[in-house]
Protein backbone atom coordinates (compact mmCIF):
# COMPACT_ATOMS: atom_id res chain seq x y z
CA UNK A 1 0.00 0.00 0.00
CA UNK A 2 1.31 3.33 -0.95
CA UNK A 3 -0.09 6.47 0.42
CA UNK A 4 2.18 8.26 -1.58
CA UNK A 5 0.02 7.08 -5.29
CA UNK A 6 -1.53 9.45 -7.09
CA UNK A 7 -4.85 8.43 -7.04
CA UNK A 8 -4.41 7.24 -3.29
CA UNK A 9 -3.84 10.81 -2.74
CA UNK A 10 -6.41 12.44 -4.73
CA UNK A 11 -8.92 10.54 -2.90
CA UNK A 12 -7.75 11.69 0.64
CA UNK A 13 -7.00 15.27 0.07
CA UNK A 14 -10.69 15.32 -1.44
CA UNK A 15 -11.86 13.89 1.84
CA UNK A 16 -9.96 16.10 4.29
CA UNK A 17 -10.93 18.98 2.09
CA UNK A 18 -15.00 17.78 2.87
CA UNK A 19 -14.15 17.38 5.90
CA UNK A 20 -12.45 20.31 6.85
CA UNK A 21 -14.83 22.90 8.46
CA UNK A 22 -16.93 20.20 9.89
CA UNK A 23 -16.76 19.51 13.73
CA UNK A 24 -13.73 17.27 14.25
CA UNK A 25 -15.03 15.61 17.08
CA UNK A 26 -18.61 14.43 15.65
CA UNK A 27 -18.77 10.92 14.23
CA UNK A 28 -19.20 10.53 10.48
CA UNK A 29 -20.79 7.56 8.83
CA UNK A 30 -19.85 6.29 5.56
CA UNK A 31 -22.33 4.67 2.74
CA UNK A 32 -20.03 1.36 2.02
CA UNK A 33 -21.36 -1.20 -0.64
CA UNK A 34 -18.23 -2.69 -1.30
CA UNK A 35 -17.66 -1.01 -4.85
CA UNK A 36 -14.93 1.03 -5.82
CA UNK A 37 -16.08 3.75 -4.94
CA UNK A 38 -16.90 3.47 -1.39
CA UNK A 39 -14.11 1.25 -0.61
CA UNK A 40 -11.64 4.11 -1.97
CA UNK A 41 -14.08 6.50 0.09
CA UNK A 42 -13.75 4.21 3.40
CA UNK A 43 -9.94 3.95 3.25
CA UNK A 44 -9.47 7.47 2.76
CA UNK A 45 -12.19 8.62 5.88
CA UNK A 46 -10.01 5.95 7.77
CA UNK A 47 -6.82 7.43 7.19
CA UNK A 48 -8.33 10.94 7.28
CA UNK A 49 -10.16 10.48 10.30
CA UNK A 50 -9.75 7.09 11.77
CA UNK A 51 -11.23 7.62 15.35
CA UNK A 52 -14.97 8.82 13.75
CA UNK A 53 -15.88 6.31 11.20
CA UNK A 54 -18.69 4.34 11.31
CA UNK A 55 -20.31 2.48 8.61
CA UNK A 56 -23.64 1.34 6.76
CA UNK A 57 -24.15 -1.26 4.62
CA UNK A 58 -27.37 -1.08 2.90
CA UNK A 59 -28.89 -4.25 1.87
CA UNK A 60 -31.59 -3.45 -0.75
CA UNK A 61 -32.66 -7.23 -1.50
CA UNK A 62 -33.04 -7.17 -4.90
CA UNK A 63 -29.92 -9.82 -5.65
CA UNK A 64 -29.82 -13.53 -4.50
CA UNK A 65 -27.07 -13.58 -2.03
CA UNK A 66 -26.76 -9.65 -1.03
CA UNK A 67 -27.92 -10.57 2.88
CA UNK A 68 -24.57 -12.97 3.25
CA UNK A 69 -22.09 -10.45 1.18
CA UNK A 70 -23.23 -7.43 3.29
CA UNK A 71 -22.82 -9.55 6.36
CA UNK A 72 -19.66 -10.55 5.52
CA UNK A 73 -18.72 -6.80 4.95
CA UNK A 74 -19.56 -5.82 7.88
CA UNK A 75 -18.28 -8.59 9.51
CA UNK A 76 -14.70 -7.65 8.07
CA UNK A 77 -15.02 -4.19 9.35
CA UNK A 78 -16.17 -4.67 12.38
CA UNK A 79 -12.94 -7.66 13.04
CA UNK A 80 -10.71 -4.64 12.10
CA UNK A 81 -12.33 -2.77 15.04
CA UNK A 82 -14.70 0.09 12.97
CA UNK A 83 -18.67 -0.23 13.71
CA UNK A 84 -20.89 -0.92 10.89
CA UNK A 85 -24.01 -2.62 10.83
CA UNK A 86 -26.28 -4.05 7.86
CA UNK A 87 -29.67 -2.06 7.30
CA UNK A 88 -32.11 -4.15 4.94
CA UNK A 89 -34.67 -2.26 3.16
CA UNK A 90 -37.71 -2.60 1.53
CA UNK A 91 -37.31 -1.29 -1.99
CA UNK A 92 -40.87 -0.35 -3.08
CA UNK A 93 -43.29 3.00 -4.03
CA UNK A 94 -43.58 4.61 -7.53
CA UNK A 95 -40.88 6.12 -9.74
CA UNK A 96 -39.32 2.73 -11.09
CA UNK A 97 -36.82 0.38 -9.19
CA UNK A 98 -33.89 2.57 -9.44
CA UNK A 99 -35.88 5.70 -7.58
CA UNK A 100 -37.56 3.61 -5.17
CA UNK A 101 -34.10 2.00 -3.97
CA UNK A 102 -32.55 5.37 -3.87
CA UNK A 103 -35.59 6.02 -1.60
CA UNK A 104 -35.32 3.31 0.86
CA UNK A 105 -31.36 3.84 0.73
CA UNK A 106 -31.36 7.26 1.88
CA UNK A 107 -33.94 6.47 4.39
CA UNK A 108 -32.09 4.19 5.83
CA UNK A 109 -28.79 5.77 6.15
CA UNK A 110 -30.59 9.12 7.40
CA UNK A 111 -31.68 7.05 10.48
CA UNK A 112 -28.45 5.19 11.34
CA UNK A 113 -25.94 8.50 11.41
CA UNK A 114 -24.32 7.84 14.99
CA UNK A 115 -25.26 11.48 16.12
CA UNK A 116 -27.72 13.80 14.40
CA UNK A 117 -24.80 15.93 13.29
CA UNK A 118 -23.45 13.33 11.74
CA UNK A 119 -22.59 13.76 8.08
CA UNK A 120 -23.30 10.74 5.84
CA UNK A 121 -20.34 10.38 2.74
CA UNK A 122 -21.43 9.12 -0.23
CA UNK A 123 -19.34 8.07 -2.86
CA UNK A 124 -20.24 9.84 -5.89
CA UNK A 125 -17.80 10.65 -8.84
CA UNK A 126 -17.65 13.16 -11.27
CA UNK A 127 -19.00 10.31 -13.63
CA UNK A 128 -22.39 10.07 -11.63
CA UNK A 129 -21.97 14.16 -11.76
CA UNK A 130 -22.62 13.77 -15.37
CA UNK A 131 -25.00 10.74 -15.30
CA UNK A 132 -27.10 13.04 -13.33
CA UNK A 133 -26.95 16.01 -15.73
CA UNK A 134 -28.05 14.14 -18.55
CA UNK A 135 -30.75 12.64 -16.82
CA UNK A 136 -32.29 16.25 -15.82
CA UNK A 137 -31.42 17.44 -19.63
CA UNK A 138 -33.79 14.80 -21.15
CA UNK A 139 -36.10 14.80 -18.98
CA UNK A 140 -36.45 18.42 -19.07
CA UNK A 141 -36.26 18.95 -15.12
CA UNK A 142 -34.85 22.64 -15.19
CA UNK A 143 -31.83 24.22 -14.02
CA UNK A 144 -32.63 23.01 -10.75
CA UNK A 145 -31.52 19.38 -11.65
CA UNK A 146 -29.19 20.32 -14.14
CA UNK A 147 -27.37 21.52 -11.63
CA UNK A 148 -26.54 18.12 -10.36
CA UNK A 149 -25.24 16.91 -6.54
CA UNK A 150 -23.99 19.03 -4.65
CA UNK A 151 -20.94 18.24 -2.06
CA UNK A 152 -22.51 19.15 1.11
CA UNK A 153 -26.65 18.64 0.79
CA UNK A 154 -26.83 17.83 4.76
CA UNK A 155 -26.65 15.56 6.00
CA UNK A 156 -25.28 14.07 2.42
CA UNK A 157 -21.41 14.98 1.59
CA UNK A 158 -19.81 14.14 -1.31
CA UNK A 159 -16.08 14.19 -1.27
CA UNK A 160 -15.55 12.39 -4.88
CA UNK A 161 -17.24 14.66 -6.88
CA UNK A 162 -13.91 16.07 -8.49
CA UNK A 163 -12.73 12.60 -9.69
CA UNK A 164 -13.33 9.99 -11.60
CA UNK A 165 -13.89 6.25 -11.40
CA UNK A 166 -10.94 5.39 -12.60
CA UNK A 167 -9.31 7.27 -9.87
CA UNK A 168 -11.04 5.45 -7.12
CA UNK A 169 -10.18 2.06 -9.02
CA UNK A 170 -6.74 2.84 -9.64
CA UNK A 171 -6.83 3.78 -5.86
CA UNK A 172 -8.31 0.63 -4.70
CA UNK A 173 -5.75 -1.64 -6.53
CA UNK A 174 -2.83 0.78 -4.95
CA UNK A 175 -3.73 0.23 -1.64
CA UNK A 176 -4.19 -3.62 -2.75
CA UNK A 177 -7.72 -3.18 -1.29
CA UNK A 178 -10.55 -5.34 -3.54
CA UNK A 179 -14.09 -4.18 -4.74
CA UNK A 180 -16.83 -5.84 -5.88
CA UNK A 181 -18.81 -5.09 -9.58
CA UNK A 182 -22.10 -4.77 -8.96
CA UNK A 183 -24.49 -6.42 -11.16
CA UNK A 184 -26.65 -3.67 -11.66
CA UNK A 185 -23.73 -1.79 -12.87
CA UNK A 186 -23.97 -3.32 -16.28
CA UNK A 187 -27.99 -3.83 -16.98
CA UNK A 188 -29.53 -2.45 -19.19
CA UNK A 189 -32.82 -2.23 -17.20
CA UNK A 190 -31.25 0.60 -15.78
CA UNK A 191 -30.88 4.58 -16.97
CA UNK A 192 -28.22 5.24 -15.85
CA UNK A 193 -26.55 1.69 -16.85
CA UNK A 194 -27.22 2.94 -20.14
CA UNK A 195 -26.15 6.43 -20.24
CA UNK A 196 -22.53 5.13 -18.72
CA UNK A 197 -22.04 2.29 -21.05
CA UNK A 198 -24.20 3.86 -24.39
CA UNK A 199 -25.03 7.83 -23.93
CA UNK A 200 -21.65 8.75 -22.29
CA UNK A 201 -19.43 7.22 -24.44
CA UNK A 202 -20.90 7.93 -27.94
CA UNK A 203 -20.70 11.75 -26.75
CA UNK A 204 -17.01 11.39 -25.55
CA UNK A 205 -16.63 9.68 -28.79
CA UNK A 206 -18.62 12.34 -31.12
CA UNK A 207 -17.74 15.30 -29.84
CA UNK A 208 -13.92 14.45 -29.01
CA UNK A 209 -14.00 13.56 -25.32
CA UNK A 210 -14.04 16.10 -22.01
CA UNK A 211 -17.65 15.28 -22.20
CA UNK A 212 -18.17 13.94 -18.63
CA UNK A 213 -16.19 17.07 -17.49
CA UNK A 214 -17.97 19.54 -19.29
CA UNK A 215 -21.05 18.22 -17.60
CA UNK A 216 -20.10 18.47 -14.28
CA UNK A 217 -18.88 22.06 -14.84
CA UNK A 218 -22.13 22.97 -16.67
CA UNK A 219 -23.70 21.71 -12.98
CA UNK A 220 -21.21 23.95 -11.37
CA UNK A 221 -21.82 26.77 -12.73
CA UNK A 222 -25.74 26.17 -13.00
CA UNK A 223 -25.12 26.02 -9.06
CA UNK A 224 -23.98 29.13 -8.46
CA UNK A 225 -26.49 30.54 -10.65
CA UNK A 226 -28.88 29.30 -8.89
CA UNK A 227 -27.75 29.91 -5.50
CA UNK A 228 -27.69 33.64 -6.51
CA UNK A 229 -31.55 33.18 -7.97
CA UNK A 230 -32.16 31.63 -4.47
CA UNK A 231 -31.20 34.41 -2.98
CA UNK A 232 -33.17 37.02 -4.36
CA UNK A 233 -36.13 34.95 -3.92
CA UNK A 234 -35.97 34.77 -0.44
CA UNK A 235 -35.84 38.63 -0.39
CA UNK A 236 -38.56 38.85 -2.71
CA UNK A 237 -40.57 36.33 -0.02
CA UNK A 238 -39.98 38.04 2.44
CA UNK A 239 -41.36 41.34 0.67
CA UNK A 240 -44.75 39.20 -0.59
CA UNK A 241 -45.52 37.76 2.67
CA UNK A 242 -48.91 39.15 3.54
CA UNK A 243 -48.87 38.20 7.39
CA UNK A 244 -46.61 40.40 8.83
CA UNK A 245 -45.83 41.38 12.58
CA UNK A 246 -47.16 44.75 13.41
CA UNK A 247 -44.09 45.74 14.91
CA UNK A 248 -41.21 44.54 13.16
CA UNK A 249 -42.16 43.16 10.00
CA UNK A 250 -40.61 40.21 10.21
CA UNK A 251 -43.42 37.01 8.21
CA UNK A 252 -45.03 35.65 10.68
CA UNK A 253 -45.92 32.11 11.48
CA UNK A 254 -48.95 31.56 10.18
CA UNK A 255 -50.04 28.13 9.44
CA UNK A 256 -50.22 26.39 5.79
CA UNK A 257 -54.02 27.89 5.21
CA UNK A 258 -53.39 31.54 7.04
CA UNK A 259 -50.11 32.52 5.25
CA UNK A 260 -50.61 34.76 2.60
CA UNK A 261 -48.57 36.20 -0.28
CA UNK A 262 -48.86 39.51 -1.86
CA UNK A 263 -49.30 39.03 -5.43
CA UNK A 264 -49.29 42.28 -6.98
CA UNK A 265 -45.54 42.12 -4.69
CA UNK A 266 -44.39 39.04 -6.65
CA UNK A 267 -45.67 40.36 -9.85
CA UNK A 268 -43.05 43.06 -10.17
CA UNK A 269 -40.47 39.97 -9.97
CA UNK A 270 -39.32 38.01 -12.81
CA UNK A 271 -41.11 34.99 -13.75
CA UNK A 272 -37.72 33.08 -13.27
CA UNK A 273 -37.49 34.22 -9.29
CA UNK A 274 -41.34 34.39 -8.90
CA UNK A 275 -41.44 30.70 -9.73
CA UNK A 276 -38.62 29.92 -7.24
CA UNK A 277 -40.34 32.29 -4.42
CA UNK A 278 -43.45 29.78 -5.11
CA UNK A 279 -41.34 26.78 -5.39
CA UNK A 280 -40.36 27.61 -1.50
CA UNK A 281 -43.16 29.02 -0.22
CA UNK A 282 -45.83 25.94 -1.21
CA UNK A 283 -42.50 23.64 0.10
CA UNK A 284 -42.56 25.29 2.93
CA UNK A 285 -46.68 24.86 3.56
CA UNK A 286 -45.91 20.97 2.92
CA UNK A 287 -46.96 20.74 -0.67
CA UNK A 288 -44.30 18.16 -1.57
CA UNK A 289 -44.14 16.44 -5.44
CA UNK A 290 -44.38 19.76 -7.45
CA UNK A 291 -43.84 19.55 -11.10
CA UNK A 292 -43.14 22.23 -13.78
CA UNK A 293 -46.76 22.54 -15.04
CA UNK A 294 -48.17 22.96 -11.17
CA UNK A 295 -45.11 25.91 -10.84
CA UNK A 296 -46.41 27.57 -13.89
CA UNK A 297 -49.61 27.16 -13.47
CA UNK A 298 -49.33 28.59 -9.74
CA UNK A 299 -47.45 31.66 -11.69
CA UNK A 300 -50.00 31.99 -13.78
CA UNK A 301 -51.88 33.57 -10.89
CA UNK A 302 -49.54 36.27 -10.92
CA UNK A 303 -48.20 36.62 -13.91
CA UNK A 304 -51.17 35.73 -16.23
CA UNK A 305 -53.92 36.68 -13.23
CA UNK A 306 -57.76 36.51 -15.07
CA UNK A 307 -59.88 36.17 -12.88
CA UNK A 308 -59.29 31.81 -13.11
CA UNK A 309 -60.19 29.66 -10.39
CA UNK A 310 -57.64 27.71 -8.13
CA UNK A 311 -54.59 25.59 -9.29
CA UNK A 312 -54.54 22.06 -8.32
CA UNK A 313 -51.66 21.17 -5.98
CA UNK A 314 -50.16 17.58 -4.52
CA UNK A 315 -51.63 16.46 -1.29
CA UNK A 316 -55.18 17.28 -2.28
CA UNK A 317 -54.23 21.31 -1.84
CA UNK A 318 -54.70 24.09 -3.87
CA UNK A 319 -53.33 27.26 -4.76
CA UNK A 320 -56.16 30.31 -4.77
CA UNK A 321 -55.78 33.96 -5.71
CA UNK A 322 -58.30 36.04 -3.36
CA UNK A 323 -58.21 39.97 -2.98
CA UNK A 324 -54.86 40.00 -4.06
CA UNK A 325 -53.40 37.52 -1.98
CA UNK A 326 -52.29 33.93 -2.71
CA UNK A 327 -53.55 31.31 0.10
CA UNK A 328 -53.41 26.86 0.06
CA UNK A 329 -55.87 25.67 0.81
CA UNK A 330 -57.46 21.71 1.13
CA UNK A 331 -58.94 21.26 -2.38
CA UNK A 332 -62.62 21.27 -2.46
CA UNK A 333 -63.87 19.32 -5.64
CA UNK A 334 -63.94 15.62 -6.02
CA UNK A 335 -61.54 13.69 -7.32
CA UNK A 336 -58.51 16.32 -6.23
CA UNK A 337 -55.53 14.12 -5.52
Amino acid sequence: MSAADPAVAAVRRAVRSALDGLPATVPVLVAYSGGADSTALLAAARAVAPDRVHVAVVDHGLQDGSAERSAALVAELTDQGVPAAVHTVDVNGGGGLEAAARRARYTALRAARPHPDSPVLLGHTLDDQAETVLLGLGRGSGARSLAGMTTWDPPWLRPLLGLRRTDTAAACRAQGLEFWDDPHNVDPRFTRVRLRREVLPLLEDVLGGGVAEALARTAAQLRDDGEALDAVARDLLARASADRDAQDGIPGRATRGEERLDADVLADAPAAVRRRALRAWLGARGVTGLTDLHLRAADDLVGRWRGQGAVMLPQRLELVREHGKLRVRTAAWPGAR
